[in-house]
């Protein structure tokens, strides 16, 4: 009699296990969906790049609103979802294959099936791409949406522009706190610092068409030191809608990367505009450390190009520099030798350098180029002489 039930139950479990079988040979819903909203965002990538009105319509309109649902979204987890899945995606990884060769590739049908998924899977990526930052590289360029003029520069406004901002960071400088490590110390925390620019992007949307604001967090990277040898400050992910940052650099350097990528965060997608958006919304601040910042960064640029253009005006702006600064300055060299040739940053410079070319910029050379923005702001608001 138990020999007959357990007879009966094999029976039974064959054609539910030839059911299950069947079912693994059928492409399941969700890659079907993920396919077609691929196929989708090729079109929409495609029009992008042959039309800056549309990309410029959709970035501001459209995307938008994808780049608010996944920043609402991620919010809610108090770390970096993004560094978190990249730590794990070995582990899920293996944990796949492991599951998709044991399970579902037991016959050819299953294992075509399989590979569809995966493709499915991974598109998601390149479609999360097109509907939230894509269009940004393929639209109109800022100096046009702010009118802005911009030709050859040269010393002299190099160092008109250099004694306009050492004129600011001086004056702001009396109001910093240094530290014995000669750092600057930002007088909040990260959260308080959110707010503060927050607000900022506030005030400058208002008068910018171009540049939608919501609240979103900061998200410091837990493993900062080791991100620290890639010399990647901070860095917007897209696929969760999150903006990062290094804490593990000095303060004087994080609100104005957290600003920078804020500004990713809502659609400035090339380097060189993220940072001038980072300088002029972070001017709008009432906070003494965040205009400290945005002046010393953006010095720190303007110098850089006026030391290749004419190193004698270049010593005599940098020696009207309230000694303060010049000693934070100092130590911010000597903290950075520490990751200055690392085998990680020539690897993560060449891929930063590649997919910014791909997205139709000049490459790294981009963050630089808000050199030339600067002073054509810096003109059009009659601060140096044209």
């Amino acid at each position: 009699m138990i020999k007959h039930i357990k007879k009966a139950s094999a029976a039974k479990n064959k054609p539910d296990k030839a059911v299950k079988e069947k079912n693994y040979e059928k492409i399941p819903l969700f890659a079907k969906i993920s396919l077609i909203i691929a196929a989708v965002c090729v079109v929409i990538y495609f029009i992008s790049t042959l039309s800056e009105g549309f990309a410029d319509f959709f970035n501001i309109y459209i995307a938008v609103i994808f780049r608010f649902l996944f920043a609402q979204l991620t919010n809610i987890v108090p770390l970096s979802l993004a560094e978190l899945l990249i730590l794990l995606f070995p582990i899920l990884l293996v944990l796949a294959l492991w599951y998709l060769l044991k399970y579902r590739c037991r016959t050819k049908k299953a294992t075509l099936v399989t590979l569809v998924c995966i493709v499915s899977a991974a598109s998601l990526l390149f479609s999360s791409f097109v509907l939230t930052f894509s269009s940004g590289y393929r639209g109109s360029t800022i100096d046009k949406k702010l009118g802005l003029e911009q030709k050859a520069i040269g010393g002299e406004e190099l160092y008109a522009s250099a004694v306009y901002l050492i004129g600011k960071i001086n004056a702001l400088s009396e109001r910093i706190e240094y530290g014995e490590d000669d750092f600057s110390v930002m007088p909040y925390d990260l959260r308080e610092m959110n707010k503060k620019l927050i607000k900022a992007f506030d005030d400058y949307c208002k008068d910018n068409y171009f540049i939608n604001n919501f609240y979103s967090q900061i998200k410091p990277v837990m493993h900062s030191e080791a991100m620290s040898y890639t010399h990647i400050t901070g860095v917007y992910t897209f696929f969760t809608g999150e903006a990062n940052i290094n804490v593990n650099f000095p303060d004087y350097t994080i609100p104005y990367t957290a600003a920078h990528e804020l500004a990713h965060q809502r659609g400035i997608a090339r380097e060189d505009e993220a940072n001038l958006i980072a300088f002029l919304v972070s001017i709008r601040s009432d906070d003494d450390y965040i205009l400290y910042c945005a002046y010393l960064n953006m010095y720190e640029y303007i110098a850089s190009a006026l030391y290749k253009a004419d190193k004698e005006l270049y010593k005599e702006a940098v020696s009207t520099l309230d000694i303060r600064v010049r000693r934070e300055l100092s130590a911010y060299s000597k903290f950075f030798n520490k990751y200055r040739e690392s085998t990680a940053s020539k690897v993560s410079d060449r891929v930063n350098d590649t997919y910014l070319k791909a997205q139709g910029t000049v490459g790294k050379k981009s963050y630089g180029m808000v050199v030339d923005l600067a002073v054509a702001y810096f003109k059009s608001e009659k601060i140096i002489k044209n």
